[in-house]
């Protein structure tokens, strides 16, 4: 094993070095993006400050893998999205909310007032609907709105990209539809 000798009782594993330079890398380049992840995933935030922490905890050790055979994107995206995923189900076991879009296009209408028209009370309103999302489609949704195209998003989660491309195109279906006719998660 080729390691470093640094100032200190033991030395540290090249491989290492490797690991936090491209984790510091990543995080740069897609830290951003990984809070809104974050964001979309966890409403509560306490329990997303824990969720953030455990995305870049997974990220950094997930380093020692990547052998470059993906773009950084997706590495960053796909590990992010798994403990995420992972988190959302095990905080399904308390919270018992999620649902299928299917179910989304049933709720009951109620009427918004007129000052809710913001664009921040806007922004909540589809993160919130996103948050209900079952992991799948919620990890193709937060990939889509970040700019990735079809085959990326499958490359990310494991789905074709014809199968990308119908969730997408449902899901935006399902949020217009919740959007214009003033649908709420509640």
């Amino acid at each position: 094993m080729t390691t470093l000798n640094v100032s200190g009782n033991s030395p540290i594993p090249a491989g290492s070095v490797r690991q936090d330079e491209l984790y510091t890398e990543a995080a740069a380049e897609f830290g951003s993006a990984l809070e809104r992840l974050t964001r979309a995933y966890e409403a509560d935030p306490e329990k997303r400050r824990d969720l953030s922490q455990d995305i870049h905890f997974q990220l950094w050790r997930s380093f020692q893998r990547y052998d470059g055979r993906c773009s950084m994107r997706t590495w960053v995206y796909r590990v992010a999205h798994h403990v995420a995923a992972s988190h959302v189900i095990r905080e399904r076991r308390i919270f018992s909310k999620l649902v299928t879009l299917e179910e989304v296009e049933l709720f009951p209408d109620k009427a918004l007032a007129p000052e809710a028209a913001h664009q921040q009370v806007d922004l909540d309103r589809i993160t919130a609907l996103i948050q209900l999302l079952k992991p799948i489609d919620r990890q193709v949704m937060l990939c889509y709105l970040e700019d990735m195209d079809a085959a990326s998003i499958g490359e990310i989660t494991g789905l074709s990209p014809g199968n990308v491309a119908i969730r997408i195109h449902r899901s935006k279906s399902v949020l217009s539809k919740w959007f214009h006719e003033g649908k709420n998660h509640e």
